[in-house]
Order: C-alpha cells, then sequence, then structure tokens
C-alpha cells in the first residue's frame, strides 16, 4: 500500500523520491533505503567500476532533487520519510572508497567485505546523529538540504571507512 502523494507529485517523482516505493517500506525507510542501495552500487561498479559509480551518483543525486522538490512543494513536511533518495545517494558516496579500492588493487568488491560493513554502519550514524555541516543541511528546510545531509554523512562514512581500511592494512600503524 502506498501513501497518498503530495499535490505536486507525479508518478515519476513520486517513483525517484522513495527510491521505487522502497521508502514506504517499515519500519526505519531510511535504513531500508540505504540496504536498497548496496546491491545497486555492487551492480554499477561491476558494470562500470568507479567511475560508473561517481556518474550514477551525480545523476540519482541530481534526479532526487528534482523529485524530492517536487513531492514536498505546498507541503509542511520538507523531509518525510518516505524519501529515500538521499539515503541511495549517501550510500553511494560511503561506498566510493571501497569501489575505489577493489578498482585499484583490482580485486572483486565484494572481495572487500568488511569495508562494506563499515560504509553502511557509519553512513547511518552519520545520517541519523546529524552531527555538525550534516545538522546544518538538514535544517536548510528545502529539498537541496535534504539531499545535502545525506551527501556529507556519505562524505563522514567513506573517509572514516578509509581510515579504518588504512589501519587494517598497516598504513596508519
Amino acid at each position: 500500500m502506498t501513501a497518498p502523494r503530495a499535490p505536486h507529485s507525479t508518478p515519476l517523482s513520486h517513483l525517484i523520491a522513495t527510491a521505487a516505493f522502497v521508502g514506504h517500506l517499515r519500519p526505519a525507510p531510511g535504513t531500508w533505503g540505504s540496504l536498497a542501495a548496496l546491491p545497486l552500487a555492487w551492480a554499477i561498479h561491476t558494470l562500470s567500476g568507479f567511475g560508473g559509480l561517481v556518474v550514477a551518483t551525480a545523476v540519482v543525486f541530481a534526479a532526487g532533487w528534482w523529485a524530492t522538490a517536487r513531492e514536498t512543494r505546498g507541503a509542511a513536511d520538507h523531509d518525510p520519510s518516505e524519501i529515500v533518495v538521499d539515503e541511495v545517494v549517501g550510500q553511494w558516496i560511503a561506498l566510493f572508497t571501497i569501489s575505489y579500492g577493489a578498482q585499484f588493487a583490482g580485486v572483486d568488491i565484494l572481495k572487500l567485505y568488511p569495508g562494506w560493513i563499515a560504509a553502511f554502519l557509519l553512513f547511518r550514524l552519520f545520517d541519523i546523529t546529524k552531527w555538525g555541516p550534516i545538522g546544518w543541511a538538514d535544517r536548510r528546510g528545502d529539498a537541496l538540504g535534504v539531499m545535502l545531509d545525506d551527501v556529507i554523512a556519505g562524505v563522514f562514512a567513506a573517509l572514516v571507512t578509509a581510515a579504518l581500511a588504512a589501519i587494517a592494512h598497516g598504513v596508519l600503524i
């Protein structure tokens, strides 16, 4: 069952904003959105490598910004829980370290599974707690803020994941 759409919503904007209706899963739709991003990231990386993941992230960011603006125009809630395209983008950014590392080392991206786990957990931590600039972006109260808080959370998660990988591989010890 899908929830009623906003007055300016279109079937396409709703499909994009909810990441193909994943945002209607309960409880914790943001976590479901992040989980849905994982197999998509694997498929994109497998088909087109790190560069493909970066391009896909940029395209989905742009589409998500448009869809979020359309879905929230005139609504009291600027960030309804069913909008999870921002989680997809943020989770993909959190996985950039893993995608780049796998391509650089010439290994199957799934062999870096500890990084997948770290990137997922760290992204959810930063997205939920909204520390520092993540909270600033969230408080913007507009569609760009909805997207940016997850972009920033994804960058933080990617950086910490990279630091953990460096420690695990003896680079920072």
